[in-house]
């Protein structure tokens, strides 16, 4: 074949320089009052709050972008509940991560990552300040779980496998002759990962450890994956865990059931047997019931609400508390007098904390739960409970990543921590705002925001963004964005919604995509975008869309449909449903769920859900994202796109971030600061849409 004539692969930094955040700042004579990339090397995250059963301190995660690395670097803190005085308790050489107090409280296990060491699992008597590596482990520990004696650690960890073997290389090697690497074979159903490449061979194991250090003792074998979170008994003797572990277990990514183990012998008893995943097991203060999350498994549909079960400590007697909710549920907490559990769920794109008692009665505790991301506004949210009800959780708002909280029984929520009080406090953001939107499909009310510019002056005209969310089963919300803030600051109206199909709406408006997207979640995102025209202040001949992942899908889907749009940017798009499902990492899960038939069953159904059926009619300017190293939606997707724009003429250009996963674009500062100014430089150089 004959090599292409004009092969245009635009680096980050090509498309970067054209912006005004490339190059070499001018000394300044003011502070800098808008949001730009380099403020994103000083962010700080908090996450995975961890409040001790006394409820005096919490234990908490703080990720800290730092400059020298160009990543995030996670340390331990300690945050005093009454004074809210802070103490870091794991800082300095790598990133520590998983706080979790032991039953008396006075000590702390956690993982600490260095380069020279890897991820280590460690103890700190907090009195004293105290630390001891507990051993020399191998792989990563995670699920780590204390036993109620406070003796015993348990945890789940990668254990080794020989792999598969197939035939050898010629024997007689000749002294310091230099062969070819030996052949790979491989027989596994999953076999490589998004952000991990190709997996090492082996299977996830449960291990105890004595919590005054010693040699790590495995307790579960065999070719399975046996899963946390873990829960002891309230007699230490088992350990309740997740797993699937019928014969062909890989073929069936949604299905697990919870197990118990005696940790005496090793013997093994199955507590469910439904056809679904049962997950998250967690046994009562009496030791009595266990709780745990799922869901009855159609096999026919692309979602399924997750819901709260009990069942009794044998397995008998299982029955479900939140039935009439109907949203999903996840990280259920036992309150200390048994009565009921604490969980989280997802309310119209904000995440809440509700307590849910033995008769199926839920009643919302704390609301306005915020993750760990920076870059786009995905819910999220982490929360723990104290002995006496109060709940630490992750708190942020549209102008704040997430800091911690304190919500005491019958008092109002108390911010604890200000991480980023002395940047942002400076800087004068856009302001987010709830957007009304009907569908103009069938009137469905559709949750969406609408960003305004810093010194905004609705008597002006200013460019819009339509911005969509990934997943697709999953939701935005009132958080905070990099992405959106940074698109803000260079003088962009930013819009962005939840369509049909994203979550915590409920579960028949989740599934109006089964089987079935994209499809009318266009018209939805088309109508937030009249709504914000509605309003008056913008300029209907600079309208741009952007999205990621399954909003990179739908960014391809909609300049197929439309000529509307000014230019586009599709970040890590799918493109080709065919070629989608048979090179993910997640092949097994897409095929089966959300199409029903293989490929080769059903040819002219994939193809027409792909955008690439629609690229003939495709005129506007599209930049096309994607990581290297993605292995969700891999490269060739954005390739196929960007030669088939290439073919029929339309203009293109495609942006490769280096060594960045389909959940990675955003990990480096620099890169995510890059990405955002490579779209805003591609908008900048189409004025009006295509004729």
């Amino acid at each position: 074949m004959r090599r292409p004539t004009k092969l245009l692969l635009v680096s980050l930094l090509a498309l970067a320089a054209a912006s005004p955040m490339a190059g070499v700042a001018a000394v300044r004579e003011a502070p800098q009052a808008l949001f730009t990339g380099r403020d994103l090397f000083g962010l700080e995250v908090a996450s995975d709050p961890q409040i001790r059963a006394d409820g005096d301190l919490i234990a908490y995660v703080r990720a800290s972008n730092d400059i020298m690395v160009d990543r995030a670097v996670r340390s331990i803190w300690l945050v005093d509940t009454k004074t809210g005085a802070q103490t870091p308790l794991v800082a300095g050489q790598g990133s520590a991560m998983s706080p979790r107090w032991s039953p008396d409280g006075q000590r702390l296990a956690y993982v600490l990552v260095t380069p020279d060491a890897g991820a280590q699992l460690y103890v700190q008597w907090v009195a004293t300040g105290r630390t001891a590596r507990l051993a020399t482990l191998v792989e990563a520990p995670s699920d780590l779980t204390w036993s109620p004696d406070g003796k015993t650690i348990a945890f789940t960890m990668l254990t080794a496998d020989d792999g598969a073997k197939l035939g050898s290389a010629p024997e007689g090697k000749p002294e310091n002759a230099k062969w070819a690497p030996p052949l790979t074979v491989e027989t596994r159903v999953t076999f490589r990962g998004d952000g991990e490449g190709t997996l090492k061979a082996g299977f996830s194991k449960i291990y105890t450890i004595s919590a005054e250090g010693g040699a790590p003792r495995q307790l579960t074998f065999g070719k399975f994956d046996d899963r946390g979170p873990l829960s002891f008994t309230k007699d230490g003797r088992y350990l309740l865990f997740s797993a699937n572990r019928a014969e062909g277990w890989e073929r069936n990514p949604a299905e697990a059931e919870i197990w118990r183990l005696t940790l005496a012998d090793g013997a093994l008893k199955v507590l469910t047997s439904r056809v679904g995943p049962d997950a998250n097991p967690v046994v009562s203060p009496d030791g009595r019931q266990v709780a745990y999350v799922g869901y009855d498994d159609a096999r026919r549909r692309g979602y399924e609400n997750t819901r709260l079960y009990v069942m009794d400590i044998d397995g008998g007697n299982s029955r479900v508390l939140t039935g009439d909710l109907d949203r999903s549920i996840d990280n259920p907490v036992w309150s200390a007098d048994g009565r009921g559990l604490y969980v989280s769920y997802d309310e119209n794109g904000s995440v809440r904390v509700a307590r849910a008692d033995l008769s199926g009665k839920v009643e919302t505790v704390v609301t306005g739960l915020t993750g760990a991301g920076l870059d786009r506004p995905y819910s999220g949210g982490a929360f723990s409970v104290a002995r006496d009800g109060a709940v630490a959780f992750t708190q942020g708002s549209t102008i704040r990543p997430s800091d911690i909280a304190i919500a005491r029984k019958g008092g109002e929520a108390k911010r604890l921590t200000a991480l980023n009080a002395d940047l942002l406090g400076a800087k004068t953001l856009g302001k987010v705002e709830a957007l009304p939107v009907k569908s103009s499909f069938d009137g469905k009310d559709i949750g969406a925001w609408i960003v305004t510019p810093p010194n905004f002056d609705p008597a002006k005209k200013y460019p819009l963004i339509l911005e969509i969310h990934g997943g697709p089963f999953s939701a935005y919300g009132p958080s905070f964005s990099t992405d959106n803030q940074l698109y803000a600051a260079a003088g962009y109206v930013v819009v962005y919604a939840n369509p049909r199909g994203s979550t915590s709406y409920g579960e028949a408006f989740a599934n109006e995509i089964d089987r079935n997207y994209p499809s009318h979640d266009y018209d939805d995102l088309m109508s937030a975008v009249d709504a914000a025209i509605a309003k008056g202040f913008v300029d209907t001949d600079r309208l741009y869309v952007t999205g990621g992942s399954g909003g990179g899908a739908l960014t391809a889907w909609i300049v197929g449909k439309t000529n509307r749009f000014a230019a586009a940017a599709t970040q890590k798009p799918v493109i080709n449903w065919s070629s989608q499902v048979l090179t993910t990492d997640a092949y097994s899960f897409m095929a089966s769920y959300w199409f029903g038939k293989m490929p080769w069953e059903d040819p002219q159904g994939y193809w027409a859900r792909s955008p690439l059926s629609l690229v003939g009619n495709v005129k506007t300017p599209t930049l096309v994202v994607v990581g290297d190293q993605d292995l969700r939606t891999p490269v060739a997707e954005s390739e196929q796109y960007y030669q088939a724009l290439q073919l029929r003429g339309v203009p293109t250009a495609l942006v490769k971030v280096p060594g960045a996963s389909h959940g990675g674009l955003a990990v480096r500062p620099s890169q995510s600061a890059a990405k955002a100014s490579a779209i805003l430089a591609w908008f900048e150089k189409f004025q009006s849409p295509p004729k």
